[in-house]
This record gives C-alpha cells, structure tokens and sequence, in this order.
C-alpha cells in the first residue's frame, strides 16, 4: 500500500496525491540504481519554471531555454526573450534616436514614448507572470510565432 510523501494519504498506483497534489515522482524498483536527474529543473514544477522565466527578462529567459527541456517551458523561455529582448532594443534606438534629434521638443518625445514603453513592458511583464503561474497558455501577438520557431515547434 502506497503513501503520500507530503501528507500520508493513501494514493495507490497514483502518481499525484488525490487529497493534496503532491507529486509521488517515479519509484525505484527496489535494488534497481536511482537514474541520474536529466535536468536541474526536473524538481521544479511546470508553472514555477515558466514563472521564472520572465522574472528578470529576456535574461532568465536565456537560461531556462537552455536549461529545461520541457516544450512548455521552453516556449516561455523564448517568449521572454522575443518579447523583452525586443522591448529592451526598442528602448536603445528610442535613446539614440532622441540623442539625434536633440532639442526640448525631442527630449519630450523620447522621454513620453520611453514612459509608454516602460508601462507597456511593466503590464506585460506582471500579465506573463501571472498567467505562466497559472499555467495558462498566455500567447503575445507577433511575438508567438517568433517564439515558436525559437523554442523549437
């Protein structure tokens, strides 16, 4: 008779704990040798990986591409660079296009566009993250396909 690891319910031949949730992971014939961890993020549940990768940018989302091998996760990966990467681009040509134009007339210009950009880049970043955490399959416009390509599908 099998246990729960986490709360003690009995779970039988399940590989998810009924009353909690809890992943049971794979079991071990006895005497067999545990099988060596295919990924660093093999513990990590799905939603928490995808959470992760739009913690910090196009930067986490650098490292889970080439650390988790998870097709869900890797298109959240490749999401977060599509779209913060080119955020973050945009935001470079909007500095040296205002250096350019000079001027009070185009320091007002970059500096509204530039606070737009920043608000635009802030909602998306907070709604990326709330939706990978619910595991919801959340897909930025243009930014899908570009992500699909990356993310190998």
């Amino acid at each position: 008779m099998a246990f729960c690891k986490a709360c003690g319910q009995e779970i039988g031949t399940a590989s998810f704990c009924p009353k909690c949730g809890a992943s049971q992971g794979a079991v071990a014939a006895p005497g067999a040798p545990a099988a060596a961890a295919t990924s660093p993020t093999e513990g990590m549940q799905e939603n928490v990986a995808g959470l992760l990768c739009y913690l910090l940018g196009w930067i986490t989302g650098i490292i889970f591409l080439l650390i988790d091998k998870r097709p869900w996760v890797k298109f959240q990966a490749a999401q977060s660079i599509v779209v913060f990467g080119g955020l973050t681009i945009i935001r470079i040509a909007l500095g040296m296009f205002g250096s350019v134009i000079g001027g009070v007339a185009g320091f007002g210009l970059m500096a509204g566009l530039g606070l737009l950009l920043g608000l635009v880049g802030f909602v998306l970043w907070i709604l990326l993250m709330v939706k990978a955490f619910q595991h919801q399959n959340f897909r930025v416009p243009i930014a899908d396909g570009i992500a699909d390509s990356i993310a190998g599908k």
